[in-house]
């Protein structure tokens, strides 16, 4: 059956859960943003130029907790561009796709509220995209329909939940890179490659991607060369395969790389190239917070900013050096650990996942998955988390952790990851599966079941459809495992509490 078919009744409840989660993650930050007074927060908050009207009022009451730290800058950015150094820190493809959507709506309303509600929409629809990317890519590494559909539940009560509906980059970033994998699994390249070339427009970090597709390239070369008959390996015929490989390789990374030079050649041309006269048509309250903060605005004579000078001038690494003091090991401080305790859980979690990988599948993980194993060789290869599949995944969620923990603010590694990596959902649906005594049914993935324990509900979103696991769980909270507990603890808790936090321009992740 086609992973997209409407026929696929889990499909349909991915969607249906998504996006009723997505309606109720936007109903609470509403009623939290009215009932919690904002904390005084040290984070860019741009002067609000012109007299709001009453709509104005109304939507930012409703949706003024999607606008809080990052998101400022994602919908400054919308509305008058990359005026700011700092800015660029922050990629153009969401803020653009907010500018193009904002169009749709009255001119009465203020740019800010046109941006608020276009962001709003947005990414309800992308992060429920998401889920549907992430529960069809899911199929297709992991092999059990049963475990992706509880992936795909999960990734609805993501801990970085309030970053796929506040106006982040997360849920486009989600949607592009989950679907880029899916594609790629499916033996689509071109596709693949460019939707993970609009994932670098969007955030930094989709050039690590351009992995999967070396990986999937150097893999079927060297299975190739295992199988393939003695002609194959003679020296003539295989260098041009070699040569066919690497260029392709290389057209491909360009490609993906593209966008993010790009946007450093044009922050070059905007910051490095000044007497444009940009700063006359700047307001004056923008100019004037420009002045108490320190920031370099485009266009306005002065020296040149440092980086402008260097080799390869990316004014991306500059300001994540100089403005947020981003470098390896320089958060290891005594005042930063309640931000480490607040990354606690998913370092914890990401940590297992590649340990229960590496020691189930040492051989594999030593040839770094590009040996023939007996069982590929007679045509069953294991499935599941555990999968020879799923080894590119693990190595690519073991990397962005290793270098958030070390290189980055350490309490972003619950969006890095929630937004980048399947395994932060295959892993615990993995859990979930093999430990927990509710789920072994005729309906799931594991064998070892006696009696059906969870039926299908025909009360779902429709006949035929099955029955949510996430919620089963929840409502026999006192009937599961520990364990389960604790991983649908820490879903619901870092949902609910990013919500509270986040929207409130409290500290969070």
């Amino acid at each position: 059956m086609e992973l997209w078919s409407r026929e696929d009744p889990q499909l349909r409840e991915v969607v249906w859960f998504a996006g009723r989660c997505r309606a109720l993650a936007l109903l609470l930050q509403a009623v939290f943003n009215l009932l919690i007074p904002d904390h005084s927060a040290d984070a860019f908050s741009p002067p609000r130029l012109g007299a709001p009207g009453p709509w104005d009022a109304l939507l930012e009451r409703l949706l003024g907790g999607l606008g809080r730290w990052d998101a400022e800058h994602f919908l400054f950015i919308a509305e008058r561009g990359y005026l700011f150094e700092h800015n660029c820190a922050f990629l153009p493809l969401f803020p653009l796709s907010l500018r193009a959507l904002a169009c749709l709506w009255p001119p009465q309303l203020r740019p800010r509220s046109r941006l608020l509600l276009s962001a709003a929409l947005l990414n309800s629809l992308l992060s429920v995209l998401a889920a549907a990317a992430l529960y069809a890519l899911g199929r297709a590494v992991l092999r059990r329909r049963g475990e992706a559909f509880l992936a795909a539940l999960l990734f609805s009560l993501s801990p970085a939940s309030v970053f796929m509906a506040a106006a982040y980059s997360e849920s486009m970033f989600a949607f592009l890179a989950f679907s880029a994998m899916w594609q790629l699994e499916k033996g689509q390249s071109w596709l693949s490659g460019l939707l993970f070339s609009l994932a670098s427009g969007a955030r930094a970090n989709g050039l690590i991607n351009a992995g999967f597709f070396l990986y999937s390239r150097g893999k079927g070369f060297a299975l190739q060369l295992q199988v393939g008959s003695a002609s194959v390996r003679k020296l003539p015929l295989m260098w041009k395969q070699v040569l066919s490989l690497a260029s392709s390789a290389a057209l491909m990374c360009a490609g993906i790389s593209l966008p993010f030079a790009l946007f450093q050649y044009y922050a070059y041309v905007r910051f490095c190239s000044p007497g444009t006269g940009l700063g006359q048509t700047v307001p004056e309250p923008l100019l004037q917070l420009a002045r108490d903060k320190g920031y370099r605005v485009a266009g306005m004579d002065g020296a040149k900013p440092p980086w402008c000078s260097q080799r390869f001038p990316v004014v991306y690494s500059y300001i994540q050096d100089t403005y947020w003091n981003v470098g390896f090991l320089r958060y290891f401080e005594l005042r930063q650990l309640p931000n480490f305790l607040l990354a606690l859980p998913v370092t914890l979690l990401g940590s297992w996942a590649a340990w229960t990988y590496v020691s189930t599948n040492p051989r594999h993980c030593l040839t770094l998955g590009l040996e023939r194993s007996k069982s590929e060789e007679k045509g069953k290869p294991r499935d599941g988390f555990c999968g020879p599949a799923a080894f590119v995944y693990v190595v690519h969620a073991t990397a962005l952790l290793a270098f958030g923990f070390s290189c980055m603010h350490v309490q972003v590694l619950t969006r890095f990851l929630g937004s980048s990596s399947p395994i932060l959902y295959w892993f615990p649906a993995h859990l979930l599966q093999e430990h927990e005594p509710l789920l072994w049914s005729t309906g799931t993935d594991n064998p070892a079941s006696g009696k059906p324990l969870l039926r299908t509900s025909p009360s779902s979103c429709g006949n035929g459809t099955p029955d949510n696991l996430v919620v089963k769980l929840l409502l026999n909270w006192r009937l599961i495992t520990p364990l389960s507990k604790s991983i649908l603890g820490f879903f619901l808790c870092y949902w609910l509490l990013g919500l509270i936090l986040h929207c409130n321009f409290f500290p969070w992740t």
